[in-house]
């Protein structure tokens, strides 16, 4: 658990918290400093760390294609359970840049095939703090509880990876986390 001030306490595992139907936030604290954590928002290899890689056009109207290679983030030799063997990769997933505010503010549309299909959309805004950073993830306009569900589990995930990787810690078992965080994003988006 990270505390920035008396009133101010995050805990660094703490689960997403549905803003309203369809919307998911997370909060942590990241050690800094902001252009740090923002280039492991932006540059292909540092994303590809905790997230997945893949080229980011970094102006409104930019093109983002994330390729996702998440079997590359579990220790080697963690088991992969069934159902989450669909998302070992490799997936891209295409967006275009909603909102960017370098190093403050970093949004993107999640799935956005450009075909008109609806797309959702993540927010990352990041707050330095001293030495540390606040940064807050808002997943919006999902569109079924089932991707909410996995949605949930992914941020939850790929944000302890990310956290590690800037404490220069070895990465906690990924497979190992959906497993443990599954009930609890079912009960806020139950089948």
């Amino acid at each position: 658990m990270s505390a920035v001030s008396a009133k101010h306490v995050i805990d660094n595992d703490s689960y997403g918290k549905v803003l309203e139907s369809g919307a998911v936030r997370f909060e942590r604290w990241l050690p800094g400093p902001i252009e740090r954590v923002w280039e492991y928002l932006t540059v292909p290899e540092k994303r590809a760390t905790w997230l997945a890689g893949g080229e980011m056009e970094l102006h409104v109207g930019g093109r983002v294609t994330l390729e996702f290679h998440n079997a590359t983030l579990a220790p080697k030799g963690e088991a992969v359970p069934d159902w989450l063997k669909p998302f070992t990769g490799p997936l891209t997933n295409p967006g275009r840049i909603t909102q960017l505010n370098k190093p403050h503010m970093l949004g993107f549309t999640w799935g956005d095939a450009g075909d008109g299909s609806p797309a959702s959309e993540v927010v990352f805004e990041l707050k330095p703090q001293g030495s540390s950073v606040m940064l807050a993830l808002t997943h919006r306009r999902l569109t079924s509880n089932q991707e909410g569900f996995m949605i949930s589990c992914g941020w939850h995930t790929h944000l302890g990876v990310l956290l590690a990787k800037l404490n220069g810690d070895a990465p906690p078992p990924y497979w190992q986390k959906f497993e443990q965080v599954k009930a609890v994003y079912h009960k806020n988006f139950p089948d």
